[in-house]
């Protein structure tokens, strides 16, 4: 198939329908950006059209893309995720992009499961309280992170030294990682993409594809997925996470 038919057989899966003919005032553009992303990225590497639509919605949340994020967490739903995984991968946006952008994807996100007929809320995914988020969160931190950053801020104002390190284990691994819906792999796997979308986190980017690592993701699977999150962040942002990961990345399996 040549890229044309790629793109044709991509946008079935995912969108059920045909790329742009010559509709609307910018058809060129569209045809342009559909050819390149249904037709070109969508075929390299080996994420398949499930973990690639997560990847996807991650990057769309970061950059506030509403009108995208709707249209591809009903592709999501189309090549057959559960609105728990949708949901959990917009939820562990949370404390990368704060709650103010994470509550609005929430709201987009919604917005396409009501269309789509899905019932809301959606099934509790919980598996803490306040009494064990910080040993199961810990549980989760430690054989991917250890106690690094505790050791790190030792030398903020005693209260903040304490507080900091104690707030990302309860919050990012406690609150977000425990849930059910995701698991550790491709959590760390998005997490990647969330800091590579974002700019300016290289030094917690580099960290965490150790850790994505760790969690069982291959080299190609990281790459992978930073490739196929370029057309919506950009090639600068590829290749400054690429760049800053090398010496991760370029290591033999």
């Amino acid at each position: 198939m040549d890229r044309t038919e790629r793109t044709e057989e991509k946008f079935k899966e995912l969108f059920g329908g045909i790329p742009t003919q010559n509709e609307g005032a910018d058809a060129e553009f569209m045809r342009i950006l559909q050819r390149f992303i249904f037709g070109e990225v969508s075929y390299v590497g080996s994420l398949d059209n499930r973990m690639r639509e997560l990847v996807t919605v991650t990057v769309l949340g970061v950059y506030q893309a509403l009108p995208q994020l709707k249209a591809h967490v009903a592709a999501c739903l189309n090549v057959g995720l559960t609105p728990s995984e949708v949901r959990e991968t917009v939820y562990q946006c949370a404390p990368f992009i704060g709650f103010p952008k994470t509550l609005n994807a929430i709201a987009a996100m919604n917005e396409t499961f009501s269309a789509r007929g899905i019932a809301l809320p959606l099934e509790s995914a919980e598996t803490v309280g306040e009494e064990n988020r910080y040993k199961k969160g810990l549980a989760l931190q430690a054989p991917l992170y250890g106690d690094e950053i505790a050791k790190r801020y030792t030398w903020l104002p005693a209260e903040f030294a304490q507080s900091l390190p104690q707030w990302l284990t309860e919050l990012c691994f406690g609150d977000f990682a425990t849930r059910r819906g995701l698991d550790g792999k491709r959590r760390e796997l998005l997490t990647v993409v969330l800091l590579a979308a974002q700019g300016g986190a290289e030094m917690q980017l580099r960290a965490h594809v150790v850790g994505a690592l760790k969690a069982g993701n291959t080299r190609e699977e990281i790459v992978c997925a930073l490739v196929h999150a370029m057309p919506y962040m950009g090639f600068p942002r590829l290749f400054n996470a690429l760049n800053c990961c090398k010496e991760e990345l370029g290591k033999g399996e």
